[in-house]
């Protein structure tokens, strides 16, 4: 949550769009996620469902490389709806590079690049008006499995972290909070960011029904706190109740799922009242997710990068 005094911020303008085949892409996606929603499914709160899925966030097997902003959302919207065991993919030609393959009659899950062109009417307008041509944004799909649809990959492709205790202090997300370097205060009954102020206030763990809640809490105004202007300089003027609120939001708990995954947090859902404030934003707009989901990459980046910091500290917790 943030709080609503109101303070000056811009919003770039949105980009053109894309060909008719993109448009139509964002909005299988956006449907699919909207769907999930109605059914009482957050896939950025709780992505590994009851099947006890690999923590984390979803990543290529063949590089190690984690996909990022709406990939994240729809390769765990996978793992939800086929109680797939992880969060690891491979394209069909990686799994043979590995020395697998992938099991017949299974069918791939759809992720997406972003990428721009430049129209050869636009370069055409440009080069008469004397400025710059303005590329459009389209998108690419391309198709990955789970690990758990191939066959005779390494054994190791297929392993998968156990959530950690719940009620338990967790030394490394303590340290990372503290390696923000973020004004935290401790208190009261509201958790909030005073984006005037630049200060963030949760209440005390032990007010927290679920404490686990406390560090999804902390990392969702923390989410909040990368938008300040000495930092990801995101648009945070809009006031409670507001479709920017409601966008802001949306990217704030989508950053806090990533890290909380990325960190073995397993935070529960959040309340209807906010599943609704999303569901309009996105119904109206169908790349609301794909804005809030690439907000929402680069925050949890931001917090992470903050790690080198982290493990030292961790360690001497524990050891104390």
């Amino acid at each position: 949550m943030r709080s609503t005094n109101k303070r000056s911020g811009s919003r770039k303008a949105g980009a053109s769009r894309g060909g008719r085949a993109g448009a139509s892409l964002y909005q299988e996606i956006t449907d699919r996620i909207i769907a999930e929603l109605e059914r009482g499914i957050v896939p950025w709160v709780k992505p590994w469902g009851n099947a006890k899925a690999g923590l984390g966030l979803p990543r290529n097997a063949a590089t190690e490389r984690r996909y990022s902003g709406i990939n994240i959302l729809i390769l765990w919207g996978a793992v939800i709806e086929r109680s797939y065991a992880c969060q690891n993919w491979l394209t069909f030609r990686q799994a043979l590079a590995l020395g697998g393959n992938v099991r017949k009659g299974e069918r791939g899950t759809t992720i997406v690049h972003a990428d721009r062109f430049v129209p050869q009417n636009e370069k055409e307008r440009a080069k008469v008006d004397g400025d710059e041509p303005q590329a459009v944004p389209f998108l690419k799909r391309f198709t990955v499995f789970n690990v758990a649809q191939c066959e005779n990959l390494p054994g190791h492709l297929h392993a998968a972290a156990e959530p950690l205790p719940q009620r338990q202090i967790i030394p490394q997300a303590e340290a990372l909070i503290r390696a923000t370097g973020a004004d935290v205060r401790i208190g009261g009954d509201r958790a909030f960011y005073m984006p005037d102020c630049d200060f963030i206030q949760v209440p005390p763990q032990p007010a927290f029904f679920q404490q686990i809640n406390y560090y999804r809490t902390c990392f969702h105004e923390l989410g909040h706190w990368t938008g300040h202007p000495t930092r990801l300089a995101r648009d945070l003027s809009g006031s409670f109740g507001s479709k920017a609120y409601a966008r802001e939001e949306l990217v704030a708990e989508i950053c806090a799922a990533f890290v909380c995954s990325t960190m073995g947090i397993e935070p529960t859902v959040r309340h209807a009242d906010y599943i609704g404030s999303w569901l309009s934003v996105l119904r109206e707009d169908n790349r609301a997710i794909f804005r809030a989901a690439s907000h929402a990459s680069k925050a949890a980046d931001l917090l992470l990068g903050f790690n080198a910091d982290v493990e030292g500290e961790a360690d001497a917790e524990i050891a104390a």
